[in-house]
């Protein structure tokens, strides 16, 4: 990334007499104190808010820039003011699609997750739907993210389920409807993490109810994974589970059958076993 110089940073110069600096201090105390002081400013603020002669080209224009510099506060003033001074201009429909990313960037999921869906709601047959498809199904994932999971990867099956159901969802839309999407590869990628985290979690809560004694709801949580997510990680442990919850039941041609299964599954996939 190119890096700027703070144009905020006061350049370098003599130090002044002991008594001059000292009216200065004060001066700019009493500046500072009543809301008047020019370090308020930053280079994102070029255009003022509430000037509506400021067009729709320098509002876009300095949102664009005050994303680049990471000032996704200001990035999402701007975008807003545009799209509600200019709501059918050229630069709206864009400015919709990036205020929802500026949202993700800025740790604001879930209102990335309602720009988005907006953007898709006005706008069907755009051409970026693909692409705020992908970003809900992001946020969605980093929904209730901590900073420890943002330092070593989390594990998605002790989330909220319904976050990681969402993202499962829009992923799988994006991946149906837009296979040519230059966005399908790590949807899919995604996609199938959320798939064996979705599946993990019917077989945390199939072996709390083994432990429980309630071998039937056992028995329905493992057979929900291996209907809902079939092809996940946690195939060959559903299917064990399954026998175990069978086996307590008296279910012995049910039993039978998940342990035929667990076999051509375990010969095709070795190295799950």
């Amino acid at each position: 990334m190119t890096q700027h110089r703070d144009r905020n940073r006061p350049a370098t110069r003599r130090s002044l007499p002991r008594h001059l600096a000292r009216a200065a201090l004060i001066a700019g105390m009493v500046t500072f104190a009543s809301g008047c002081s020019w370090f308020s400013k930053n280079d994102d603020d070029q255009v003022d808010l509430s000037d509506p002669t400021a067009s729709a080209g320098q509002l876009y224009q300095e949102a664009n820039e005050a994303m680049r510099r990471g000032n996704y506060e200001t990035a999402i003033k701007k975008y807003e003011t545009l799209e509600g001074r200019y709501p059918f201009g050229a630069y709206t429909e864009q400015a919709q699609l990036e205020v929802a990313y500026a949202y993700y960037k800025y740790d604001e999921p879930d209102s990335a997750i309602a720009a988005a869906d907006r953007y898709i709601q006005l706008h069907p047959r755009g051409d970026n739907v693909a692409y705020a498809l992908y970003l809900k199904g992001l946020a969605n994932m980093s929904r209730g993210d901590s900073l420890i999971n943002k330092i070593a990867p989390p594990d998605l099956s002790k989330r909220d389920q319904s976050v990681i159901e969402a993202a499962y969802k829009s992923f799988a839309r994006l991946v149906e409807q837009y296979p040519d999407s230059q966005y399908v590869d790590d949807a899919s990628r995604r996609l199938i993490e959320a798939r064996n985290s979705l599946a993990k979690h019917e077989i945390q809560v199939a072996d709390y109810y083994m432990r429980r004694g309630a071998w039937l709801a056992a028995a329905n949580r493992a057979q929900s994974a291996l209907d809902k997510y079939n092809g996940s990680t946690s195939t060959i442990p559903a299917l064990k589970l399954l026998i175990r919850a069978y086996d307590k039941l008296g279910l012995e041609q049910e039993r039978q059958d998940a342990e035929a299964i667990l076999e051509a599954t375990r010969q095709a996939n070795p190295e799950d076993s």
